[in-house]
């Protein structure tokens, strides 16, 4: 068992948080070179601790693959949760980076002077604790941490049950190298497992000052409609390319098919697309032949169907479209399956993501400089 699980269960989750309250007070009076200090000593930590977190990781892996193969988990996840050696670099080199940055605690943001030496200023701070509640991805750990480190903020954080293993070890390693730099600070890093411990800290409004939640939308919603503290999130990733009947095919194939494969898990993964109808009949079936070939499921409205099933294209293959239902344009899947519907023009585009997307992430591909202005005014 970790240090950190010790901790949770010789005290309260009521008693640990504070304890993390305590200890951040402490590191919000270090200076930056302190902090930058603990950062890059955690890297090394990182680095030198690889081993470790790639064999926490396939015990993650390997009872998750059980819950898939039970069909009580889906391989989105299994994508989301498993890191490799290039992965653990890539957070090692995150945390450096950070390190390299200004220090963003005790600027001063704005100055006005309110009458002879009566001077205002607003001067930026830590904010205090701050508890995440995120899935299952192993970066998150270095990535919440790293921030809350460079700002002097206390971290609560409550990983999804399927990373377990890889939380332990990657908070622990935080712990660790506040250890090494004085230890009086360690605290203000604390890992929760419990899911019934999540509507316990909602309440604590005195102890956390912020809550940020990554998941589903229904989870996001369920914090904030749950909290006492002030929430810091977004749902659901619906996120949208309209293809204009400007655009280059060649290249709109290769963005769609690169912004759905290239991790399907992402939150800005492309989850629909939108395509002019005059460009549809010669767009869609290379396009759709394109994203089946890479193993992306399509669905579509019946103006895809159509237009894709009638290919003149020597050779083609029937392809295999499910007609897309009214609940599919509000799902994000989070996985190699996506949404195409033709559209008669840019304005009902616009409507259509206006009414279905979830403000995150939209784009359009087109030759037509007023139609890209109209697009993002």
């Amino acid at each position: 068992m970790s240090e950190t699980a010790e901790a949770i269960t010789s005290a309260t989750v009521a008693a640990q948080v504070r304890l993390t309250r305590d200890a951040a007070r402490k590191l919000a009076r270090t200076s930056a070179e302190e902090r930058n200090q603990i950062l890059l000593t955690a890297a090394d930590l990182i680095e030198k601790r690889a081993a470790e977190i790639l064999g926490a990781n396939q015990i993650d892996c390997e009872l998750l693959d059980r819950e898939i193969a039970a069909g009580n988990a889906s391989q989105a996840l299994a994508k989301r949760l498993k890191t490799s050696s290039a992965g653990i670099q890539d957070m090692a080199k995150q945390v450096r980076d950070v390190a390299r940055l200004e220090d963003p605690v005790g600027r001063v943001i704005a100055a006005t002077e309110l009458d002879d030496d009566l001077v205002l200023r607003k001067v930026s701070c830590p904010l205090g604790v701050i508890a995440v509640i995120f899935e299952s991805r192993p970066d998150a750990v270095p990535q919440v941490g790293l921030l809350a480190i460079k700002t002097g903020n206390g971290l609560v954080l409550k990983g999804g049950a399927e990373a377990r293993q890889t939380n332990r070890v990657l908070v622990s390693i935080w712990r660790e190298a506040m250890a090494l730099h004085g230890g009086s600070f360690t605290e203000a890093i604390c890992a929760l497992e419990d899911r019934t411990e999540v509507m316990q800290i909602l309440k604590m409004d005195r102890e956390i000052d912020l809550v940020i939640p990554r998941g589903s939308n229904e989870f996001v919603n369920y914090v904030f409609q749950h909290s006492r503290i002030p929430v810091l999130g977004h749902g659901s990733g619906i996120c949208h390319i309209y293809v204009d009947s400007a655009a280059d095919l060649n290249m709109a194939k290769e963005v769609i098919v690169d912004a759905k494969t290239q991790y399907p898990a992402a939150c800005n993964s492309v989850e629909k697309v939108l395509v002019h109808q005059d460009i549809a009949r010669k767009f869609l079936p290379a396009l759709i032949a394109t994203l089946q070939s890479a193993g992306v499921e399509v669905l579509g409205c019946p103006q895809t169907i159509h237009y894709a099933s009638n290919s003149n294209t020597v050779g083609a293959m029937e392809p295999n479209i499910i007609p897309a239902t009214e609940e599919d344009w509000h799902t994000e899947y989070g996985d190699l399956k996506i949404t195409i519907k033709v559209v008669p023009s840019i304005d009902d585009a616009i409507t259509h993501i206006n009414h279905y997307g979830s403000r995150h992430t939209e784009s359009i591909l087109t030759g037509n400089q007023k139609a890209a202005e109209k697009f993002m005014d």
